[in-house]
């Protein structure tokens, strides 16, 4: 068995059971179970992720900048960029003295408003994108092989329903 595959069905449904019932709670097991291994999982591709990029001289981060501003066109605003990826000003701003150091993307002033900065994909950004994608994409398909097309028809219509929930993680 590799490393890896020892915490897939851990913890049980049976352990987080005994957990809700030493704390007196009235939660479904079940429904805890899916969570904390969801949360594994995360935890487990997140760090895949790191790996898998660091292969292309990139941070997880550092790739998800670079594919949004190639979906929009090759040029956003920081503040835009900071917002569809999820994430403060101040990290898009560790990522981009990065990107940028590479010569992957520039700053520049705003053609629009020239008091505000937006950032730009370089041809160098752009080739680097081509160059690692049927890699990149070849291992994505690899990760979800197992699964039939209705399966990740499925898991996509789960996974959506998942992720709205998370707020109940955050919200006051």
């Amino acid at each position: 068995m590799a490393p890896d595959d020892r915490t897939v069905d851990s913890p049980s449904l049976e352990q987080a059971a005994r957990q809700i019932r030493r704390y007196g709670l009235d939660v479904d097991p079940q429904a805890v179970l899916v969570a904390v291994r969801l949360m594994a999982a995360g935890a487990r591709l997140g760090q895949a992720s790191e790996v898998h990029f660091a292969r292309f001289d990139l941070s997880t981060g550092r790739y998800r900048l670079l594919a949004d501003l190639e979906d929009h066109g090759g040029e956003k605003s920081p503040s835009d960029l900071a917002a569809s990826l999820g994430v403060s000003r101040a990290t898009v701003t560790g990522l981009l003295d990065r990107l940028e150091r590479d010569g992957l993307v520039l700053r520049r002033s705003s053609a629009e408003d020239g008091r505000s900065a937006v950032v730009v994909l370089t041809a160098r950004g752009a080739q680097k994108l081509r160059d690692l994608a049927g890699e990149h994409f070849g291992r994505l398909q690899a990760m979800v092989g197992d699964l039939s097309t209705e399966e990740r028809t499925t898991f996509l219509d789960l996974l959506g329903r998942v992720t709205r929930g998370i707020a109940a993680l955050t919200d006051d």
